[in-house]
């Protein structure tokens, strides 16, 4: 009060500096879970490619054509995988610049806060970004297991269709088919 420092130590401005600059690594943890569901997810891609391609080499046309749009959806989503690890690990990166510039910012502090807001926000925009690719990988995945699940139950339909007998008519007294006023 009055210009007189009244308590706190020496330490408080570097206590308070590593504070700031402890609060993106939070950030930093949650970027690098998120790549690690998005490899995860990346993964399970390539190895249902990798499944969809041996099916590939044994199928007969209908068949093939039905793994070559299987294909087409797992590349769809390869892709979105893709975009979402790029724009985590940008920004992972933004993070850590955004922590070298609080920690060198105490030396400089005039240029600290344009290049500080610059960097945390590319690192919350790409984890936004990487998210929303996460986010259309998802639901390019369920809906390809919907999809995959109705063609189940349609060649299953079909193939209780193919195996069940059709009804035949009630023979009349004459061998001819009953009809309905004949009182057979």
């Amino acid at each position: 009060m009055f210009g007189i420092d009244s308590g706190g130590s020496a330490l408080d401005p570097v206590a308070h500096i590593i504070q700031v600059a402890l609060t993106p690594v939070f950030l930093l943890s949650g970027i690098a879970t998120l790549l690690n569901v998005f490899s995860t997810r990346l993964a399970r891609v390539s190895d249902r490619v990798h499944r969809v391609l041996e099916a590939l080499s044994d199928a007969d046309a209908v068949q093939a054509k039905a793994l070559e749009a299987q294909l087409a959806h797992l590349h769809r989503r390869s892709v979105a995988l893709d975009i979402a690890v790029v724009l985590g690990a940008l920004g992972g990166a933004a993070t850590c610049g955004a922590v070298l510039t609080l920690f060198v910012g105490a030396l400089r502090e005039e240029t600290v806060v344009s290049m500080l807001f610059g960097l945390f926000g590319l690192a919350v925009f790409c984890a936004l970004g990487g998210i929303g690719a996460f986010t259309a990988e998802m639901l390019m995945a369920s809906t390809g297991i919907r999809l995959e699940a109705a063609e189940s139950r349609r060649a299953a339909a079909e193939g209780d269709a193919a195996e069940v007998p059709e009804p035949q008519p009630a023979l009349g007294a004459t061998g001819d088919a009953a009809g309905p006023g004949d009182g057979a």
